[in-house]
């Protein structure tokens, strides 16, 4: 039996035919087209997907890019995501709705193409534009969004409502943000200046720290695994002010408020993630996207996690999107990485095959599945 594995965070998958300039953009978080002569493929992540997704499709490992694509396309793309959804074996989904959900397969849908649960994790930040897009004013924006963000993540019943949120003040602003909780006055404030340069025209982006930090407090106070994208991204993100190490006060800060603190991807920060996890009793990690982008090199990363993070604190997951070969590469990278390196402690005579077994179980699916409460 194949490593059960609960992915903690991914995001839906494209559900229409791609062409290839639209598959190349969901190979790489680059925003810009590749240098001449070359594809998305030319990369660790394109040449993985050559090597295991090819034969899902019907094709052999390595196929070249033109004639994957063009399987791709002949199966069409609802296929194709049955074929490598159901592929990756994956028990349960827990997905984040807040970006591009429109163009994505939502939890619903996820579910039945692979045949197994999905369940929302709510992004804070788009909740907050929300309520600014809606109408409010500057003195009712707090209690207006602490309502909104009680709707999003209730659901419609108990089998639909939100697991965890997610924030990406590491995209707006960065991780080095004031830990304190901001006072009714300095929300009000800064809401009021938000507001204003909406009723401009501006896009209702919030990058504003002090309104960041609201909605992350606010969020704080369900109770409900608060998740952090940290590290590897896009350009979006300043890669320094990414660093993991960098929410150390506001760890410190929410280590008696009851809620687990998620810190997403890590990479290159996965060392310092590790310290953080053992440091912090309520602190956990993974290193989602960073083991399919790194491709060959994926196991090295692995191990280098398992260096410090406590077992009990390290989850799976692939933070795929678009592309269901990310689902699929997660996963079967993620149980081959992790059997290989359990494998060797064993065969070097440092661990009993019994504690690898249940370290694997732990990072697999106990450690999401306690602390998401999916069995409550």
């Amino acid at each position: 039996m194949p490593l059960a594995l609960i992915d903690h965070h991914c995001h839906g998958v494209v559900t229409a035919d791609l062409d290839q300039a639209g598959f190349g953009a969901l190979l790489t978080e680059s925003p810009w087209p590749p240098p001449p002569g070359t594809s998305a493929f030319d990369g660790q992540l394109g040449f993985a997907v050559r090597r295991w997704c090819a034969p899902v499709l019907g094709l052999p490992p390595s196929a070249p890019p033109e004639d994957y694509l063009h399987r791709r396309a002949e199966l069409g793309a609802a296929e194709v995501n049955r074929r490598l959804l159901t592929g990756a074996g994956v028990t349960s989904w827990l997905v984040d709705t807040g970006y591009r959900a429109s163009q994505l397969a939502d939890p619903v849908e996820l579910a039945r193409l692979s045949g197994t649960p999905a369940r929302p994790v709510v992004r804070l930040e788009p909740v907050a534009e929300q309520v600014a897009a809606a109408g409010t004013d500057a003195a009712g924006f707090a209690a207006a969004f602490a309502v909104a963000l009680q709707a999003a993540v209730a659901g419609r019943d108990r089998g639909t409502g939100a697991v965890g949120l997610k924030s990406i003040a590491a995209y707006r602003f960065g991780l080095d943000f004031d830990p304190a909780r901001p006072d009714a006055t300095a929300v009000a404030a800064a809401a009021g200046d938000w507001l204003r340069t909406i009723e401009a025209g501006t896009a209702p982006r919030l990058a504003d720290p002090v309104l960041l930090r609201h909605v992350i407090w606010t969020g704080v106070d369900l109770g409900l695994p608060l998740q952090f994208h940290t590290g590897f991204g896009d350009p979006d993100a300043r890669l320094h002010r990414s660093d993991p190490s960098l929410l150390h006060d506001f760890l410190a800060a929410t280590r008696g408020a009851g809620l687990p603190v998620m810190l997403l991807h890590c990479y290159p920060y996965h060392r310092q993630a590790g310290y953080l996890a053992q440091a912090f009793p309520h602190v956990y990690l993974d290193v989602g996207e960073a083991l399919n982008h790194v491709g060959a090199r994926s196991a090295a990363v692995l191990a280098e996690t398992l260096e410090l993070a406590p077992f009990g604190k390290l989850l799976y997951s692939s933070d795929a999107f678009g592309l269901a070969e990310l689902h699929y590469l997660g996963a079967l990278t993620f149980r081959r990485d992790l059997r290989r390196i359990l494998d060797g402690f064993v065969t070097r005579g440092d661990w009993p095959a019994a504690d690898a077994g249940r370290v694997a179980e732990l990072i697999g699916s106990a450690n999401a599945r306690r602390v998401y409460r999916l069995d409550g």
